[in-house]
């Protein structure tokens, strides 16, 4: 017959119960908040920052994430970077902070940090922390600032991903705290595997992205900038994966001086979009030059040759030429000829400040769609001083914001660019502008008429 519990060994239980069930509850918020904290960014600083401020002080006085990353300068070596630190005081932040900048060129094979990268297992110093860390880290500044942190106690666990370490996280307690428990090494564990899940994630990201953004840039060479204008362009990736995607923007001179500026979209945000958006881009080019046609005939040209290709990519595009006679140049104007493919109107800033939507009176149909269909085209005065700018649709579209109230912002954007540097206002729109940064990619192409202008 098993006996009965007495009443205190009954409060016993329950007291053990009430501190197991407030231990798991506080282990389930913690996890929750690495898994909502590192879940939304895709910037491994980030991640690694937010990590610490997680961590400290809940479980440790102080920590620094380490992620390793491939060496490209050396094939098949890898090597450590410290990415986030953080200290429960905040005049030592500095301290930390210096620390992890000193302590990767002072690791010794013996490192506790290396060690656990090696071996992909935990290292604990349960005592004496301090003295064990000095004595494997190279002398110099680095010993003085362990000094300074003075941890009694400490833990590396390994960052391991699909069986491979891709960085540490090292927790340290000082001496008026107990080292690591049984119980909160495991949370540890399970928070190394949501941190090094996020991590990996982001980082492929970057080298992704990086990617994506090399070949975008490849595929949009530098405009050529005549005399009589400037030309200013940006492109901006979209933020969401690897995608590089089908704006492009070009300008070039024809053989008969005329200065030719474009601004296109080809549908989708893959390596397909891309590869379509290179190949009408060098057709462009193409007709442009070989034909000198003006941006009408450029654009029929085009809609044949996209036929023929079977090039059914659905696609938008501005073709524009400025041009200027001895008379026009004599009272300091040029004009811009321009046809439009579907895509959104430019804009020309005037000498005076005066903004204007450069609509024709039907608009443009999509590239390819009609080709044997001729092409409008339409002619404005520029006046010197004058800024013409063309865009792609990240630039005033996102989900919540329609078109029509992108467009509006943009004009009110444009009050007072005429007194703006050119790149200053091509970064400023990009910064102000898009209501969803990197929601879509962007392309941007911005002319002015130089006031001393010449032919």
């Amino acid at each position: 017959m098993k006996p009965q519990d007495s009443p205190g060994d009954t409060a016993t239980h329950l007291a053990d119960a009430d501190r197991e069930g407030d231990a798991g509850a506080s282990r389930a918020r913690l996890l929750g908040q690495v898994g909502s904290q590192l879940a939304d960014t895709m910037v491994a600083e980030v991640a690694a920052e937010r990590l610490t401020q997680i961590l400290v002080p809940a479980l440790a006085d102080w920590c620094v994430v380490t992620l390793v990353d491939d060496d490209e300068s050396r094939p098949g070596r890898r090597r450590l970077r410290d990415i986030a630190a953080w200290h429960r005081e905040e005049q030592l932040r500095p301290v930390v902070q210096d620390y992890a900048d000193a302590r990767i060129a002072a690791l010794t094979p013996q490192a506790f940090l290396s060690r656990a990268i090696a071996d992909g297992q935990t290292v604990e110093v349960r005592h004496g922390a301090r003295d064990a860390l000095q004595a494997v880290l190279h002398p110099g500044p680095v010993h003085a600032l362990v000094g300074q942190l003075a941890p009694e106690s400490l833990a590396v666990l390994p960052l391991v991903r699909d069986e491979r370490t891709i960085g540490a996280l090292s927790l340290f307690r000082d001496a008026a705290r107990s080292p690591l428990t049984p119980a909160e090494l495991r949370t540890l564990r399970e928070v190394t595997g949501a941190a090094a899940l996020a991590l990996d994630n982001a980082r492929r990201f970057r080298r992704q992205r990086d990617v994506a953004t090399t070949l975008q840039q490849a595929l949009l060479t530098p405009p050529v900038e005549p005399d009589h204008v400037q030309i200013v362009v940006r492109y901006r990736p979209a933020s969401e994966g690897a995608r590089v995607g089908g704006d492009w923007y070009d300008a070039f001179v024809q053989p008969d001086g005329a200065t030719i500026l474009v601004i296109g979209d080809v549908a989708g945000h893959d390596l397909e979009a891309a590869a379509v958006m290179s190949q009408l881009r060098s057709m462009l080019r193409t007709i442009a030059v070989v034909t000198e046609a003006g941006p009408a005939g450029i654009l029929e040209a085009l809609d044949r040759a996209m036929r023929t290709l079977r090039i059914s990519t659905m696609a938008t595009v501005v073709v524009a030429r400025v041009e200027q006679t001895r008379d026009e140049h004599q009272r300091g104007e040029a004009r811009l000829r321009w046809s439009n493919a579907g895509h959104l109107p430019p804009l020309v800033v005037g000498s005076g400040g005066s903004v204007r939507t450069l609509t024709g009176r039907v608009p443009g149909t999509l590239l390819g769609l009609l080709p044997d269909k001729g092409r409008e085209e339409y002619e404005v005065v520029l006046d010197r001083g004058s800024t013409v700018l063309l865009y792609t649709d990240g630039l005033i579209e996102n989900r919540t914001r329609s078109l029509h109230d992108g467009l509006a912002l943009l004009r009110a954007a444009l009050d007072g660019a005429r007194r703006e540097d050119l790149d200053h206002l091509c970064d400023r729109l990009l910064t102000d502008l898009p209501a969803a940064a990197g929601e879509d990619d962007v392309a941007l192409l911005a002319m002015r008429l130089r006031r001393d202008l010449q032919t």
